[in-house]
């Protein structure tokens, strides 16, 4: 098994999610005493949320390539982010260490290909909702990207960062996810992707009536497949 690199702590409860269904899949599929080999590198989430506010974005790429480039020196053989928005940083990730990174929207567009999906509905931070970088991979693919409107990107950015990474869930922030999810599929999305590694904990499948993608999910077992295959990175 090929050594599975982690960038953790973005936040600390989405890693542990991440840690969570890497060894459960690993096990899954070799089953007897077999887990992951892995290396996580968690980082101060604090200083990407203030560097994430001010725009420094910059500053950002700087502490993920550092930690990349220290996977890399602990005998990683290749890399995943454990977290949607800094992957606004990826090209700068990839361009420092010399072992492949793996992204996270770029592995969900497989999915959602392979499941025949058009138009699909994205949640997760104002960064991610918002801007382009992270929607571009998915329309690149030819998929139709629908996002909340403006006052709900709010709600659900503050409930990410206020209550989420603390591993607070609000009911009644509940029923507001389930409401634009609802909406979403109104428009015309035909599956919603979780696109924040935290928003497992607050909707499933069990609480809406539309396929949901989650990232975290799909990006943990696909790093398993990756690390478990036997032809060459």
């Amino acid at each position: 098994m090929k050594t599975i690199g982690l960038i953790g702590g973005i936040s600390w409860e989405s890693s542990a999610h991440y840690y969570e269904i890497i060894n459960k899949e690993t096990n899954r599929i070799l089953g007897g005493h077999h887990f992951a080999k892995c290396v996580l590198y968690s980082i101060d989430f604090a200083d990407i949320v203030t560097y994430q506010n001010n725009n420094q974005w910059d500053k950002c790429s700087e502490i993920l390539c550092d930690a990349a480039k220290k996977l890399e020196l602990a005998g990683a053989d290749f890399i995943g982010l454990c977290t949607n928005t800094s992957h606004k940083a990826a090209d700068e990730i990839q361009n420092v260490i010399n072992i492949p990174f793996y992204h996270i929207a770029e592995l969900t567009a497989d999915k959602l290909i392979e499941d025949e999906i058009k138009c699909v509905g994205l949640l997760g931070t104002k960064f991610t909702m918002e801007e382009d970088f992270y929607k571009q991979k998915l329309i690149d693919r030819g998929l139709e990207v629908l996002v909340p409107n403006k006052s709900d990107i709010k709600i659900i950015n503050d409930s990410i960062f206020n209550e989420l990474c603390y591993g607070i869930v609000d009911e009644q922030r509940k029923k507001d996810f389930i409401r634009i999810i609802n909406e979403l599929k109104d428009k015309g999305a035909e599956g919603i992707i979780l696109g924040c590694t935290e928003l497992n904990m607050i909707v499933n499948p069990e609480n809406v009536t539309i396929k949901l993608y989650d990232t975290t999910d799909i990006h943990a077992k696909k790093l398993v497949e990756i690390a478990l295959a036997k032809d060459k990175l």
